[in-house]
C-alpha cells in the first residue's frame, strides 16, 4: 500500500499540534483553532476539514470528561426554574392548589405528583417529565 503526504494537512498537524486534551487552557487553545476553522466556512480546504473533524472529537472527549452534569432532582429543577424565572413561592401556589402543598413541595417533604408535574410542565412551557422522580437521578 503506498501512502501520500496531505502536505498542507501536515503543515496544519505541525502548526495546531493536536493531542489529547488534559487542561483547561489546552481546551480553549484547541476551541479558539476550532473557531478559526469554521470561520472559514464553506470554503475549507479537505486538509481544514480533516483538522477540524479531529479538533472537535479532541474538544469533545475532553468535555466529557470534565463536564458532566450531575443528575437533577425533580425538586432540583423545580426550584432551578423559579430561580431563572424570579419566581416566588407565592407565584406557583395556584400550580400546586394550595399555599400548604406548595410550601410542602418546596421545602422537600412532599413529592411532586403527576398531576402537578403536568401542570408544572404546562406553566413553564417544559416537558411534564423532568418533574418525574425516575430514582436513576
Amino acid at each position: 500500500m503506498t501512502m501520500t503526504i496531505d502536505l498542507e494537512y501536515a503543515e496544519l498537524l505541525a502548526r495546531v499540534q493536536p493531542k489529547a486534551i488534559e487542561t483547561e487552557a489546552e481546551n480553549e487553545y484547541y476551541l479558539a483553532e476550532a473557531e478559526k476553522l469554521m470561520k472559514v466556512g464553506e470554503e475549507l480546504s479537505p486538509a481544514q476539514t480533516r483538522l477540524l473533524k479531529l479538533l472537535a472529537t479532541l474538544i469533545e472527549d475532553f468535555e466529557q470528561r470534565h463536564y458532566q452534569l450531575k443528575a437533577a432532582t425533580p425538586l432540583e429543577i423545580l426550584t432551578e426554574l423559579m430561580t431563572d424565572r424570579g419566581l416566588k413561592q407565592k407565584d406557583v401556589v395556584a400550580v400546586f392548589g394550595s399555599q400548604g402543598i406548595a410550601s410542602e413541595v418546596l421545602s422537600g417533604k412532599r413529592e411532586i405528583s403527576k398531576v402537578q408535574a403536568k401542570a408544572l410542565g404546562d406553566f413553564f412551557k417544559v416537558s411534564p417529565v423532568i418533574f418525574f422522580d425516575l430514582g436513576d437521578r
